[in-house]
């Protein structure tokens, strides 16, 4: 974190530093499917609650080079 980095950011903040509608964001997080901090009643996101999205986004390849590459 640079010393210009906000300790915590807005949900339109930090659905534009992750690529994503802010309304997606701020309903995933008022499900409590993707990690936010309240304070008080006002929705946030530190930066390892983004990273922290990021990392459960994470998906591995779905084709393996080891198999055949199939043309249907």
């Amino acid at each position: 974190m640079s010393e210009g980095d906000p300790l915590l950011y807005a949900p339109q903040e930090a659905a534009e530093l992750l690529g994503v509608k802010g309304s997606w964001l701020r309903r995933k997080a008022a499900a409590r499917d993707v990690p936010c901090t309240f304070v008080g009643k006002h929705l946030r996101f530190s930066r390892a609650d983004l990273e922290a999205i990021v990392a459960a986004g994470a998906r591995p390849a779905r084709w393996r080079p080891s198999e055949p590459y199939r043309v249907w």
